[in-house]
């Protein structure tokens, strides 16, 4: 039996309304269903344990979970920082896991013999298109969306999910009747309800970042250390780079860092909205900034913005593994040589700052500090000046007359 005639079929898998209900749905058409969740590092040991548990109970052929902690920092996190562009210049690309997700299900989907795919991604959302494109462009399997199939005949395909696992027996945790729910190491976002609705969110939606009344009184300070534009230590202490996001996400959550509210333009031409809380990654790109700041040429830093917004963009909407992505990556590596250096940031709660940077490659000139003093005399600023503002100067002067 060739993988095309197989009646296996493997399911990117979170434990949610819409994986879950993916599970029943595939069974009854026929297939055999084999569920993958790839654990990107945003779920406790007591929720992997319960998405394991959600697989069981689903009666899945078979479950197996994927440690994508390494793979997330090494692929995405690294370039995104270097890149230090949100998409739209606000949305931090906390969903970027799909593309680890979807490399996890061709694994399994090869272990298995097939070439038969399926996710949870609605006909309305980014997601569909990433993990297509994804798939697509590593080969030749089948993909199956059941939320888009209900989509055909179903308008409130949320309530639709619902009732379908519940008549059949599976209950509904009642936070995910609400709202979609992601979560990561990156972050966490959450969509529908009051969010879809354009309605300020309710006291529901919230995930890691702890509220007002629950910040700390003391600011806290912390340090990160960077070896050609990649975070290596914490505190002084050197650990791989998915874990200082991790310690990052856990010591800025509790100051309500990172949260924020973004609506933009999604890739099929919708307005969407979410609410999103990454307390690690912004104070890791808060700090990367700074330092590059400090360390790179006016022209690199004038420049490399558009290549980031570039990139940035080809992520979001799909393109992970267009070479354009490479290239571009290869021009951000080389931007990052010489972003050595120890950066200390600081909270009062809220937001994030860098507060000191120390490298031994900061562009200092010995001989002048910006508006204190310089090693240079009055003529030459003034033929400067005279010289660097000659065309607007000239455009003044001419059109006067006319």
């Amino acid at each position: 039996m060739t993988a095309a005639d197989s009646k296996d079929i493997v399911l990117a898998f979170s434990g949610g309304l819409d994986t879950s209900f993916c599970v029943p749905y595939l069974q009854e058409q026929g297939w055999q269903v084999h569920t993958v969740f790839a654990d990107t590092g945003g779920v406790s040991a007591e929720e992997r344990a319960t998405i394991e548990a959600r697989a069981a109970e689903l009666g899945v052929a078979s479950h197996v979970t994927i440690d994508g902690g390494a793979a997330l920092w090494n692929d995405f996190v690294k370039p995104f920082v270097w890149a230090g562009e949100g998409y739209q210049g606000q949305y931090p690309l906390l969903v970027s896991d799909r593309y680890l997700i979807v490399d996890a299900a061709l694994a399994r989907a090869k272990a298995l013999g097939t070439n038969a795919i399926a996710h949870g991604c609605t006909g309305m959302g980014n997601d569909q298109v990433r993990f297509d494109l994804a798939v697509k462009s590593q080969g030749q399997y089948r993909i199956v969306a059941p939320i888009r199939e209900i989509q055909k005949e179903h308008t409130q395909t949320r309530a639709y999910e619902q009732a379908y696992l519940e008549d059949r027996g599976f209950a509904v945790r009642a936070k995910q009747k609400a709202y979609t729910i992601n979560e990561n190491l990156l972050g966490l976002t959450m969509s529908g309800g009051e969010i879809d609705s354009w309605e300020a969110p309710g006291d529901g939606a919230r995930g890691w970042c702890a509220r007002r009344e629950q910040w700390p009184a003391e600011a806290m300070e912390v340090s990160l250390r960077f070896a050609q534009g990649q975070a290596v230590a914490l505190d002084g202490q050197v650990l791989a780079g998915e874990k200082i996001l991790a310690k990052l996400n856990t010591m800025f959550a509790q100051y309500g860092v990172g949260r924020g509210m973004y609506t933009g333009d999604t890739t099929i031409g919708l307005k969407g909205r979410i609410v999103f809380e990454a307390p690690g990654l912004i104070a890791l790109l808060t700090a990367h900034r700074a330092l590059e700041e400090a360390v790179l040429s006016k022209q690199q830093n004038r420049f490399k913005p558009e290549v980031a917004r570039k990139w940035v963009e080809l992520v979001y909407e799909g393109f992970y593994h267009d070479p354009i992505k490479a290239d571009l990556e290869a021009f951000l590596a080389s931007s990052q040589r010489m972003v050595n250096g120890e950066v200390v940031l600081r909270t009062h709660g809220g937001r994030v700052d860098a507060v000191a940077v120390r490298s031994a490659h900061i562009l200092n000139s010995k001989g002048a500090t910006y508006a204190q003093s310089a090693d240079w005399g009055v003529e030459e600023a003034e033929g400067f000046i005279k010289l660097f503002g000659m065309s607007s100067t000239l455009w003044a002067e001419v059109n006067a007359q006319r």
